[in-house]
This record gives C-alpha cells, sequence and structure tokens, in this order.
C-alpha cells in the first residue's frame, strides 16, 4: 500500500488555521477543537498499517508565524506483512518562520516479526521552534522484539542540525548489549529546538574564591558562620555537707550576688556514746 496524507497550518491574524487538510490510506486526519490561538490536528488509523511492504508518507507543514499541534489518536502498531519486504514510514515537518510545530505521536509498537523503518525528515527555518516526542515499544507482552530503524534528519536555515540514526532488533548487532538497550524494551526521546536556547551563557563558578575569579555579582554564596565556643561548665565538686559530687551552675539571680546555696536534704547526726 502508498499513502502520503498532508496536514497545512497558516497564520492568519491572531488565529492559525488549517486551509488544507488530506486523508489517504490508514491516515484519517481530523481537527481538534483547542482553546488557544493553536491549530490541533489528531491523526486516526482507519486500517492496520503499516505492514511489510508499506510506503507511508505524513506532510506536515506550519507556515509562517502558524502554530500547529499534531498529535495521534492511538499507538501505531506495525505488524508483520503479506511480505518479507520492510515498510517505510516517512514524517516530513516543515516549519516557517517564527513558526512553533509540536509533533507529539502515541508510541510505536513494534509486533513480533515486523520490519519498519521510520524516518523524520525535518526542515526548519532559523526563527521557527520545533518539538517532537518519539517513544517506540519493542514487541507486545511476552513477544520478541522485531527489526526496527529509525532516523532522525534536522535541518534549520538550510545548514544540518541533527542526524540521528538508531537500529533494534536482529540482524543487528550488539542492540540489546549494555552499551544500548542493556535488556529494556522500550525507548524514547525528546527533541526541542528553539532559538531562544542558543543565548551564549557566561560559566558560573561555585565554591571559594568566587569573586576574585569573577562569578556574577548578583549571586551569594552561602558563607560558614564561626560560632565561639560555649564556656564550658566547671566539674563537679565534693559537698562539704555529704559525700556526693554536685554541679554548681550559677542562676541569673545569683550572677552578681553570693553563690546559691544547694539544698543537701535532711543531714543525718551522729550521737556519741
Amino acid at each position: 500500500m502508498r499513502a502520503t496524507a498532508r496536514i497545512r497550518a497558516a497564520h492568519h491574524g491572531r488565529i492559525t488555521t488549517l486551509p488544507h487538510l488530506h486523508s489517504d490510506g490508514p491516515f484519517h486526519i481530523r481537527r481538534l477543537r483547542t482553546d488557544g490561538n493553536a491549530a490541533t490536528v489528531g491523526i486516526i488509523g482507519a486500517m492496520s498499517a503499516p505492514l511489510g511492504g508499506d510506503r507511508l508518507t505524513l506532510d506536515i507543514t506550519a507556515e509562517d508565524r502558524a502554530e500547529l499541534e499534531v498529535t495521534t489518536a492511538a499507538a501505531t502498531l506495525a505488524l508483520r506483512g503479506p511480505t518479507t519486504d520492510a515498510a517505510t514510514y516517512d514524517v516530513r515537518p516543515t516549519a516557517g518562520e517564527h513558526a512553533h510545530l509540536r509533533w507529539l505521536p502515541q508510541p510505536l509498537i513494534s509486533a513480533a516479526g515486523s520490519n519498519l523503518r521510520q524516518t523524520y525528515t525535518v526542515e526548519l527555518a532559523a526563527t521557527s521552534r520545533f518539538v517532537l516526542r518519539e517513544e517506540q515499544l519493542l514487541g507486545r507482552a511476552d513477544e520478541q522484539p522485531s527489526h526496527l530503524v529509525s532516523r532522525i534528519l534536522v535541518r534549520r536555515a538550510g545548514r544540518p542540525l541533527l542526524d540521528q540514526h538508531t537500529a533494534y532488533g536482529a540482524p543487528e548487532p550488539g542492540w540489546d548489549g549494555p552499551a544500548v538497550l542493556n535488556g529494556h524494551r522500550a525507548v524514547g526521546q525528546l527533541l526541542v529546538v528553539d532559538p531562544r536556547l542558543d543565548v551564549r551563557r557566561d560559566p558560573v563558578l561555585l565554591g571559594e574564591g568566587a569573586k576574585e575569579t569573577g562569578a556574577p555579582s548578583s549571586h551569594r554564596w552561602p558563607t560558614a558562620r564561626h560560632c565561639s565556643p560555649q564556656p564550658s561548665h566547671p566539674p563537679p565538686q565534693r559537698c562539704g555537707n555529704c559525700s556526693t559530687r554536685h554541679a554548681h551552675t550559677p542562676s541569673p539571680a545569683s550572677a552578681d550576688g553570693p553563690p546559691t546555696r544547694h539544698a543537701t536534704g535532711p543531714q543525718r547526726r551522729t550521737s556519741r556514746h
């Protein structure tokens, strides 16, 4: 099966409109309600796809100053097809000047026996913003992982910004080793492209001597408080009236006067015969 669906968003006054929504094959495009000025589009799966040998393409365009969010109604399930050829699923987001495009689909589940190659080809203007969230599950419950290859290619202002390639499942070497998945069966990533993140920030040095090394004066560094040791109490002294030792601590009332007498209890008198 070959199918190409298209979504185009345009800025009209204060809001974003959707002048072109084209459904095709398994892609059923629906306009979703939103409270703000942005436009939201949901993609509903009209049939089981992608299957082995399918060629699926999704074109998403946010024109200048448009704000668009695209999601899916449910997870995408890749299944074994009538042939052993790999299925291809190409997503092509494009954002114009000062546009904001968000691609936030539900997870992709690669069922046992499937063979899928997914590609993101992103074209961004110099002032556009873009968010991509990708979640992949390798197999359903008690299933062996299948073959899944994913590539993310991002170009900004005509120059390459990111080119990432991942591959899981047999016959890929080392995909389940400690350097890659280490036995895990769920992977995900979040990509954020925003011109506001290009601001160069000076390093901030922490610790003592920060003022001498040019740290910003607006930072207040915590300093240790040195407390003077409290005067120790005098050692217990032997009482002249009994054989016990008492700790003599002067009370505030007797600090300038005579020492306070302590109660020693009833004394025992002895008589001589």
